[in-house]
Formats: structure tokens, sequence, C-alpha cells
């Protein structure tokens, strides 16, 4: 039967729009009304309580864990140990060398030890203390110098020297660079560890079914599939028993970008208890468990030609990385991989060493490998522009790459908005007038002085070769059209908060030309979501938006095909408007549900697939850990900082911020301009106040007091541009949006405390007693100089 028509009918509403609409997330109600449930929140009647054992020495042999009187006590349900898991794990599979609870020995201060699980924390307090443990201390490491010494103890046995991974790579000829080069510049740069400062604290939900021997993990991750994997490796689990399920999560920012060892003895606990386990840590747990970005120290050199070009360049980079691998062999892999793409480079040469201490294990942090190494090549960029009487934009522009480019690391660039992000922050920073005005005055004790300073960045829109590589697809998403019209986007990419499930609804929205009110999604259940390798290296926006693209593209031809028997004609002669859909050039057409129920006739509910994978020659080249750093698009950034540097007390305040940011097409503008400003404020934190510290070991700022954090009193205006450079990989042309900004904040606004005061402070963060120590040792020689003067006079 012919649908009904509608000659003479109104004009059909114009279709709907999403993609570069600026849209509040889909979650936003549930989370600032307080509905949205976070692990912790999960209802959990009858649920054991956890709790973990931790090490009290940095380094020493397990001679005894002995749990007897602890499971005679009433309410003591379990106590396990490293005895009770069946493989090491680690999120690298070539450098899987950390037990969830110590196994044999400890390597750093707070090591997860054992594990009770019993009815209540009463409970579960008197197991902790019931337990007799006896550990052997041994010598421990706690810098990386010290690690490196010859003789120096060795932390695993099969690392020689404490190194965990040593990178050397050249390319292109260095030395006849600086032997050519107009102006060489050596300088060393040391940044200390940061934690990530993630709001929600870690916890984890386990539940044993001991009749089907299932279990059901409820976490905080950010790699749910990860998890999974790791579970059954360490339970010796076979993969089908398990489901993950991921709930609101409260932030990661790399945190938990890796399976945490807490979640695998929840996991083994409530198998040892025979029920389920609820496991929440303490923010010093937080801090224990930690995965931040290492303490690294830079020696660099750079060789300029007349013109400010970029000749050559040496880097050495050594970083702290902890007690276990992690994710160790790619920071230290991505901190020379990334010295590339950013500009044009005539020749580089890298050497990198990953060192063992007996700390907590550091891991990937929001803009992971890059953010120390770019803070020391912005820095010296700097300097050598104010040496040769460049100004510091010239110099970026005599450097800019024009695409498509291969870098000589063989990265791909396909898109770079570089040049009219320098534009964007010259102009809105008001650059030369304002860089002008801050100069010429005589340092004075007690002023306040104002300083501009610029630095640029880049990121990866996601790693090309996944850490498990499997053959699958890099990403998959289905979607599920059924008989009320409503469109379900199933995805395992974990939201984490970055607006990554109301993207993909965008995008699927878009193609179909439908309201959002449409669409739902449901992300993160392994039981019901197709697999996804997680949210880490910003690869959400750009692969998993790409698969719902090609997904949303397939029902969209199913539709039309319905459409099209609906009205007799040929899918190539509809025109599809979202909610109506007409024969072109007339108005005899059907409305979305009557298309809908049409496709679904005989078949029943529909689900269709999308999958991505990145093309074969953005994977980087054939050289030993080449694929680090590969990536199908480049996110750019230029910032301008102005600061003001009291001199009496070495304070730094930033008053203002400059950031334009190239993410290719703003799918959402909104979401993506608050994960630019949160870019900048984590790292104006990293800048001027974070650094863990520790004494033998012993943590020192474990805690949000004592870890300085920016707080609203501390954060500037943050004027954000955005710069649309369409990448032709990416799902309409988007690239990367929340990490590559964060790069350029520290190095910009220590080039601004150099326009201010005159002084380049070389180390981060930059505390009031760092600043206030060079500006007193500037007056020291300041009138040491002016004592010589006389004295060269008269003589």
């Amino acid at each position: 039967m012919k649908p009904a028509l509608h000659h003479g009918a109104a004009e059909p509403a114009p279709p709907v729009h999403s993609v570069g609409v600026p849209r509040p997330l889909i979650d936003g109600v549930e989370k600032v009304s307080g509905s949205a449930r976070y692990t912790a929140d999960l209802p959990c009647a009858g649920a054991l309580v956890g709790r973990i054992a931790r090490s009290p020495v940095a380094h020493g042999v397990i001679r005894r864990i002995d749990a007897t009187h602890a499971l005679a006590l009433p309410g003591v349900r379990a106590v396990i140990t490293g005895e009770d898991f069946a493989a090491p794990y680690g999120v690298i599979p070539i450098a899987q060398n950390e037990w969830p609870l110590a196994r044999g020995r400890v390597r750093y201060r707070g090591e997860p030890l054992f594990a009770v699980a019993a009815d209540d924390e009463a409970a579960a307090a008197a197991a902790v203390a019931a337990v007799q443990v006896e550990i052997d201390e041994l010598p421990a490491l706690f810098d990386a110098e010290a690690a490196l010494e010859p003789g120096a103890p060795q932390l695993h046995d099969d690392k020689p020297g404490n190194v965990e991974r040593e990178v050397r790579q050249s390319f292109g000829d260095v030395d006849a660079g600086f032997a050519a080069a107009a102006m060489v510049m050596e300088r060393e740069y040391d940044c200390a560890e940061v934690a990530h400062g993630q709001i929600e604290l870690n916890a984890a939900l386990a539940q044993w079914d001991p009749e089907a021997q299932r279990l059901t993990m409820q976490s905080v991750s950010q790699v749910p599939y990860y998890l999974h994997l790791t579970l059954a490796q360490t339970l010796g689990l076979d993969s089908a028993a398990i489901r993950v399920v991921k709930p609101f999560v409260g932030g990661g920012f790399g945190h938990r970008v890796e399976p945490l060892n807490f979640e695998m003895v929840a996991a083994a606990l409530a198998r040892a208890a025979g029920g389920t386990v609820k496991l929440e840590l303490t923010r010093e747990e937080a801090f224990l468990t930690h995965r931040g970005r290492p303490a690294t120290t830079v020696r660099l050199k750079i060789g300029l030609g007349a013109r400010g070009e970029i000749i050559a360049v040496d880097a050495r980079v050594v970083q702290r990385g902890g007690a276990y691998a992690g994710y160790g062999l790619v920071t230290i892999l991505y901190a020379g991989a990334l010295l590339h793409a950013l500009y044009r480079v005539g020749a580089v040469r890298y050497h990198g060493l990953r060192v063992y201490a007996n700390l907590p294990p550091c891991g990937a942090m929001r803009g992971h490998g890059a953010v120390n190494v770019r803070f020391a090549f912005e820095s010296l960029l700097d300097e050598m522009a104010a040496a040769m009487g460049l100004d510091p934009f010239a110099l970026r522009r005599a450097n800019l790459i024009t695409p498509p480019y291969r870098t000589l690391n063989d990265l791909q660039v396909n898109s770079c908005g570089l040049a009219q992000c320098l534009d964007a922050v010259e102009q809105a920073s008001g650059w030369h007038e304002r860089r002008s005005g801050s100069r010429g005055a005589e340092p004075a004790a007690g002023t306040l002085r104002r300083g501009l300073g610029l630095a640029c960045s880049h990121y990866v829109s996601g790693s090309a070769k996944p850490v498990h590589w499997s053959g699958e697809p890099h990403a998959v998403v289905n979607l599920k059209l059924d008989f009320d019209g409503s469109i379900t986007v199933l995805t395992g990419a974990a939201d984490i908060g970055q607006g990554s499930s109301t993207l993909l609804a965008q995008i699927v929205a878009e193609v179909l030309l439908l309201p959002m009110a449409r669409l739902r999604v449901i992300a993160g259940d392994s039981a019901l979501t197709p697999k996804d390798n997680g949210s880490y290296s910003s690869r959400v926006s750009f692969m998993v938006g790409n698969a719902a693209l090609q997904a949303a593209r397939s029902l969209l031809q199913l539709l039309r095909e319905a459409a099209a028997r609906l009205l007799e004609v040929q899918p190539d002669d509809l025109e599809w408007l979202g909610e109506r859909c007409l024969v072109a050039g007339t108005d005899r057409g059907v409305d979305f549900p009557q298309v809908v129920r049409q496709a679904l006739a005989d078949t029943g509910t529909l689900t269709v697939k999308g999958s991505w994978s990145t093309p074969p020659e953005t994977q980087g080249g054939r050289f030993r850990g080449a694929a680090v750093g590969s990536t199908a698009g480049f996110s750019y950034a230029a910032q301008v900082v102005e600061v003001e540097v009291d001199e009496a007390l070495g304070r730094v305040r930033v008053l203002r911020v400059w950031l334009a940011h190239d993410c290719g097409r703003a799918i959402n503008p909104l979401a993506v301009e608050g994960q630019v400003q949160g870019a900048v404020w984590m790292g104006l934190g990293q800048a001027l106040h974070e650094e863990t510290q520790y004494h033998e070991g012993l943590p020192l700022r474990p805690n949000f007091l004592d870890y300085r954090m920016p707080t609203i009193a501390d954060s500037p205006p943050v004027e954000v541009h955005l710069v649309e450079s369409l990448d032709p990989l990416g799902p309409f042309g988007a690239k990367e949006a929340s990490e590559g900004g964060l790069h350029a904040t520290p190095p910009a606004i220590a080039a601004a405390v150099a326009d201010a005061i005159g002084l380049r402070l070389r180390q981060l963060p930059l505390k009031p007693e760092r600043v206030l120590e060079a500006l007193q040792q500037q007056r020291r020689e300041r009138r040491l100089a002016a004592a010589r003067a006389p004295q060269e006079v008269h003589a």
C-alpha cells in the first residue's frame, strides 16, 4: 500500500544539524543534579568491605605473611597475598613485571602487600592488624642518577643498570647541522614529578557468582577492555567469565588509563570470599597508586640558521619511572617521537632513559610523554630568539610545516593549522603593543613586573597502533534501531568527563539529520557494547568518531532503501530531511516513523555496525619504537600568557591566557572550549605549583591540602580561539582537543617570567622560593658587577 500523500502540505521542517553546534553534554544534568552514580555510589547491599595493607618499607624481601590469626577473627571472610594471583600484569604486553599484591619483594613504600575482605570496616581493620609480616629491608634508590650509578642495587633482575628502556634514535646528520648553524645553544631542564589530581577517589565493586563461576567488575577505569584482559590474566579466568561495566567516572587524566592493582585485588577478594566486595581507596592511596608524570631531566641542544630555522636538535631525556614498568617504554619513546611534527627540523638525535627507582610507579598523564620535553624545547627556542634578536613569533613561523608532510621519523601530517593559531593569539593578545610596553624598566625589589610569553604545541589524535594488537579494527560502534523510532549508540568507549558520548551522538544525529532527542548512548559494558580500546591518547574523537560516522551512514542507507520501497522510487531519487523524506522535486513524502516501520518489517530490530582503523601510511616507520608517536591526525596550538611577578615574594601570578587550538572540525565547540581550558589549567598547575615529594620513599604530599593545585582563585581568564584545519581522515575533519594545548602552558609561563624579570628559570614548578632565590642571585651578581666596574675603569 502506498503511504498517504501530502500534496499541498506545509513546508517540511528544515533538517536538524548537530555537528558544529555548541551543546551541553548529554549526561550533564545527571552530574550537576547529583543523580549520576559513580562507582562508590553503586548500591551494594551485603557487600563485604575490602582493604589493602601496604609495605612500610621502600625495598625489601618478603619473608613471611601469616594470616592465621586474622582468618580466625569474627567477620573476616578472606585474606589474599601475591600468591593468590596467576600472573603479573602491565599495560604493555612486553613489560609486565608488577603483581597486584607484592610477590617475593616490595619495591616502594605503600606497595600493596596483602588484602582482606570482612563484614564491616572494623573487622577489616582488625584483620589487617592481625596479619603478621616479616620483610628484610634492602638498600633503596630514590633518584634516577643514583639508580644509574655502577654498582647500584638492582630493582629487577632482568633490567641491568635499573634501565627499564633505553632509546637511541638519529635522523639526518646532526653534527653537520650544528656545524652549519648560525647559533647553537645547549641547556638543561628539570621537571618535577606530578600527579593527576582527579577528584573521584578510586573504587571498585567486584561481584563473584560462585555457582556460575563468573565475575562482574564495576570500576573507575578509562580502559575497560584492558581491564577485562588483565582480570582474566591475573586471576587465571576465561575472558568469557568476566563482565566489566564502567559507571560514571569523575576524571582520569591518565591515572586510570591502565588497569590498576586495586581492581584486581577487589576481584580476587570477591572470588576468595565467594561474594561481593567493595573496595574504596583513600586520597593517600590514590597518590600511592600514582601513575603520574615522571620527574624528568632534559639536556637539549638546538642549532638555528640565521632566520631561525631549526637545523639540528640533540636531546637527552632521563625519566624517573618508579618501581614498575607500566607505560614507561611508551612514555620515553613519546618524548623522542614528538620532537618531530610540530616544526620542520633538519636533523634530530635522541637518547632516552627510563629508569627504575623505589617510588610509586609513574605512567601516562594528560599530554603523555611530551609535556616536559616541550617545556625544554619551547624554552630554549625562546632564549635563542632573544639572543638572535628574533621575535618569538617570527622564529616559529620560520619553521612551519606545510601539509601533507612526512617527518624525519616517518610521522604523517595531513593537516596543520599552526600558522592560523599563531595569527590568532598574536592579534588577540596585542602581542607587539604589550610586549614593547613590558620591557625596559630596571627591576627593583618590592615591585610588580609583567611579561608576555609564547609557546606552541601539538599532540596525537590517538595512537595509530593499539597497545594490544589483535588485528581487530581500532574502533567499533553499533547502532540499534527499534520499533519506537529511537536509535541507541552502543560503544565501548569510556566517557570520563570529556564528553565523548555526546560527541558520538552528535555525529550520528548529523548523518541522519535527526534531533538528539531520538538518540541514547550506552557505553562501557562488555556484555552489551562492542569492544573499544579505551580513552587514552585522545583517540576517541578521531577513531571512535569515525566508527560512529560509518555506522550512521550504513543505517541511513537502510532507511533510504525503506523509504524508497514505500514511495516506489529509487533511493537516489529521495531527499532525506531527517524527520521527513521526500521524493526530490515533489511534495510527496513519508515521515520518519513510517520509514522505521518499513525498515523493521520482516527483520525486526536493526543493528548496524561501523568500524575504523588507521590507514597504514599513518602507522609510522619500520625502526624500533616507530609506532609510538604515529597517529592519523595531529592537533596544533599556540599560546600567549601574561604574568605578573612579585619580586619581593617571588610569586608568579598568571593574569591572562590566549590559546588558539587547531582541533580540525569542532564537533561540539562548547565541549572543545571546556577541554582546552582544562588543559591550560593543568599546565598552569605543573608550571607554578605541583610536585610530588618524598622522604626516603615516603610521600610528603599525598592529599589535596599539601599537594598544591590551582584553585578557582588562581585561574586566570582563558580566551580560547578554535582553528579548524579540517583533517582529511578525521570525522567531519575533527582532531583531538583536550591534550595538545597543555604542552604549551608551562613554557609560555616561563617565557613570560623571563620577559618580566629577565631571568630564565629552567626548573618546574616555578614556585615562589625558586623564583625568589633566582632573583636574589641576580641581585648578588649585579652588586658584584657594579663593585667590579670602578676597578676595571681604574685599571
